[in-house]
């Protein structure tokens, strides 16, 4: 017995809402930041340390978990993973002390980190090539929608009930979604013969120049994306005097528009054929450039007016980087290459809100902590006009698999 044609469509359900929840998890930080430093009495220089320590967690993570998704499969690594990293968001919001704040933000970092591999280990396997763009948009929804969520939800959480309050509920949420996926996602078809579950040959991966670049562009991309994220609220409520939840509706704005442009970017690519590198080089300048526009901004007005256009940029490059993914690498691997360069692009998340904190505090200038967050998608752009998204590989799927994707 065969899946439904229609089931490809509840698998990426299934990876859209896990990484949602986790998005909403990672972006929970961002708005609750500011209370949290005034509850455990932590300097402001040092409100990025504990983003630092999920985005380090969640890089371990994505280097192994994709590694484990080829080996073990999507389903077992996304539904476990998360079941854990919802019971450690639910601890840090009984959190009382730095030290344990700091521990329990990593290991909720290292056990979310393994959702964005095995999710599109999973797309790969049920979408044919040609779909790559539409599913890769709709599946990348996920982090514009968790920003979205976190910052229209947490500031008015932490006024009515503490900042304890979003991170035990998402938690709650993040475990709920785990149990769904356990029973509801399948690795591929019903009435095929598993494959022989062996460690893969990461060797081609290591050699493999155009993924390499990918990873590089990816790095600078999200350095501008996090860093935004991480301490835009911040910037905005104590560099321009912002009122918090004005600077949430902004955040909302800023992610909100992504939801509409990364499927319609994704499905553009599909149909017209026109690469995905170009458009990814173009996305990257905009956002670059964007940010250094946004560092001059000064009022409430002004945030509203920028923020769309800052979310074109900071998101719609994410489902191309993705849909070139597998074809540089084939589906056997596309886990272990998904994760890797997931923690390659993760990198710039670990280390810009460790950067942009003491660059904010030392000069106190709003713009000087823009400058930094534009540097990473204007290099990325350069980096990335040295891929070659025209690489064949060749597939790696039996005839069975093949079927599965009608």
């Amino acid at each position: 017995m065969s899946a439904s044609p229609g089931y490809r469509w509840v698998v990426l359900l299934m990876c859209w809402a896990a990484f949602t929840m986790t998005s909403v998890d990672r972006s929970t930080w961002g708005p609750a930041a500011a209370s949290v430093s005034d509850s455990l009495a932590v300097p402001l220089a040092a409100i990025g340390i504990f983003a630092t320590c999920y985005y380090i967690g969640y890089v371990v993570s994505n280097a192994f978990g994709g590694f484990l998704a080829d080996w073990i499969g999507g389903r077992a690594m996304l539904s476990t993973t998360m079941l854990v990293a919802g019971s450690f968001m639910i601890v840090f919001g009984s959190t009382t002390s730095i030290t344990t704040g700091l521990i329990v933000q990593g290991a909720v970092g290292f056990f979310a980190g393994a959702d964005y591999s095995a999710g599109l280990k999973l797309i790969a396997t049920w979408f044919r090539p040609s779909e790559y763009g539409l599913a890769m948009g709709i599946f990348l929804t996920a982090t514009s929608l968790g920003t979205l969520i976190a910052n229209a939800a947490v500031p008015r959480m932490i006024i009515a009930s503490g900042w304890q309050e979003p991170y035990r509920v998402f938690g709650s949420v993040t475990i709920v979604i785990a149990l769904l996926c356990l029973i509801l996602v399948r690795n591929g078809q019903p009435d095929q013969v598993p494959p022989e579950r062996s460690a893969p040959n990461l060797r081609p991966l290591l050699q493999n120049r155009d993924l390499i670049l990918l990873g590089i562009a990816g790095f600078g991309g999200l350095w501008g994306t996090y860093g935004f994220i991480t301490w835009s609220n911040t910037l905005m409520t104590r560099g321009s005097n912002i009122d918090p939840v004005d600077a949430g509706v902004v955040l909302v704005i800023f992610a909100g528009v992504a939801l509409v442009t990364k499927p319609l970017i994704g499905w553009s690519t599909d149909k017209l054929g026109i690469g995905r590198k170009l458009p990814i080089v173009a996305i990257l300048l905009l956002f670059g450039v964007t940010l250094l526009v946004f560092g001059r901004l000064d009022t409430y007005t002004q945030f509203l007016w920028c923020a769309p256009i800052l979310g074109i940029g900071a998101y719609a490059y994410s489902p191309l980087t993705a849909a070139i993914t597998p074809v540089l690498t084939g589906t056997q691997l596309v886990g272990s290459a998904a994760g890797g360069v997931n923690a390659v692009w993760q990198l710039g998340s670990v280390l810009v809100p460790a950067v942009v904190g003491p660059v904010f505090s030392a000069t106190g200038s709003f713009y000087s902590a823009f400058v930094v967050l534009a540097i990473g998608p204007l290099v990325g752009a350069v980096v990335m006009i040295g891929v070659n998204e025209n690489r064949h590989v060749t597939s790696d799927l039996s005839p069975e698999n093949e079927s599965a994707r009608v």
